[in-house]
């Protein structure tokens, strides 16, 4: 235990410091050799997965936040245990460990929602997913636009006209149609049941020498499109290769273990709502083995689209998701900070931290590694549905 303790006193601090707040997730429980549904109280963690088997399953009730919290629940143990064991070198493979939040939804994400975000996507873009020359086109595309772009709405006629000013200077961009036209980019970032979690490395694709986090808010949305609650995310972006080609979006974001959501979903209740997530500053933190840091704050005050607005052009008569689905909102963080070589900006390298945080939902934790080295996605829908009926919770 002495072990342990020193341990989780070196981890940043995993859950929000208002404890009226209700948080719901999963851990892996090697004693039933699956995962299991929890809420946390008084740092401790309690199994309600006989009353509700999948995320998916409480986020359907009439109000989840109540619904887990008359939840009948087997304490399993103090969770500053179970993070110790999600990070531990050598693991103990008898002991439970954090799971992304999220089960059988779908994982949506948005991008373009933020005005930074879209110049550095034009940028990309415009360089060709090359980093030597991003810091020369930065320069002639701020030249071009002026004034302060996070003000325009999309959709006017403002942002008709900003699009037709870098049109005519040769620098058309199908990210200017999603960032200031009528219709939001909303993509699939990861398969159900793929996500990894708090304390999990976090994947970049070995063909990626460009690279960043992108933290963001994630919305647990119902199949009925209300949105029970948020967590945090971390929607990893290989700049250099979705730069090549907006085609190549799939291979840039969906990759094992390149999709972080977490530690836990705090459901909307009196004490947290959507008006919450609109007012959230969210922070940023990459710490190098090379020494280097890059820290950075992101206001959702500042995004472009309204997140009810994202939730309505993902699902509607349009589109269903009968399990729900989980929606990154997008962020507004595309770090130009040089690493290594002047003008070449900020690339991860394999064994950075990257902590997202913010006050109402606690900290997203990660560890950067090739996707090729991080654990395999081995346990899907299929997997957790066996498991669930061989412990006799898929009785109706």
């Amino acid at each position: 235990m002495g072990e342990t303790n020193r341990m989780t006193d070196m981890l940043p601090n995993c859950l929000p410091d208002d404890p009226a707040g209700r948080y719901v997730g999963r851990i892996w429980r090697p004693d039933v050799a699956g995962p299991s549904v929890v809420t946390v109280a008084d740092g401790d963690v309690f199994d309600i997965t006989s009353a509700f088997p999948t995320v998916r399953d409480l986020c359907e009730t009439p109000d989840p936040a109540s619904a887990a919290a008359g939840a009948a629940g087997e304490r399993v143990g103090p969770l500053d245990d179970i993070l110790a064991n999600t990070v531990a070198i050598g693991r103990a493979s008898d002991r439970p460990r954090l799971l992304a939040p999220i089960d059988l939804q779908a994982v949506k994400a948005c991008g373009v929602t933020f005005a930074s975000s879209l110049v550095e996507r034009v940028i990309e873009e415009q360089a060709g997913g090359d980093p030597a020359l991003a810091e020369r086109v930065r320069a002639e595309v701020h030249a071009r636009i002026g004034g302060d772009i996070a003000r325009i709405r999309p959709g006017s006629q403002e942002a008709e006209l900003v699009k037709a000013t870098l049109s005519a200077a040769g620098m058309w961009s199908q990210y200017l149609e999603v960032g200031l036209g009528p219709d939001s980019e909303v993509f699939t970032k990861a398969q159900p049941m793929s996500s990894v979690g708090w304390g999990e490395p976090v994947g970049l694709h070995p063909a990626s020498r460009w690279n960043n986090p992108e933290p963001e808010i994630v919305l647990i949305v119902d199949s009925r499109g209300e949105i029970r609650g948020a967590s945090l995310g971390n929607d990893v972006n290989l700049r250099d290769i979705e730069g090549r080609s907006a085609l190549l979006l799939g291979k840039a974001k969906d990759n094992n273990a390149s999709c972080a959501i977490g530690p836990f979903v705090r459901l909307f209740d009196a004490t947290f709502g959507l008006d919450d997530v609109r007012t959230a500053t969210i922070s940023l933190r990459v710490a190098g083995r090379d020494g280097f840091v890059l820290t950075g704050e992101s206001s959702m005050r500042q995004i472009s689209r309204d997140p009810l607005d994202l939730v309505q052009q993902t699902i509607g008569p349009h589109h269903q998701y009968p399990d729900g689905f989980a929606l990154f909102l997008g962020t507004m963080f595309a770090p130009t900070e040089d690493r290594d070589r002047p003008g070449e900006g900020f690339t991860h390298k394999p064994g950075d931290t990257v902590d997202i945080a913010t006050p109402a939902l606690g900290n997203l934790h990660n560890r950067v590694a090739l996707t090729s080295e991080c654990p395999p996605w081995d346990f899907g829908a299929g997997h957790l549905m066996r498991n669930l009926a061989k412990r006799g919770l898929l009785g109706g």
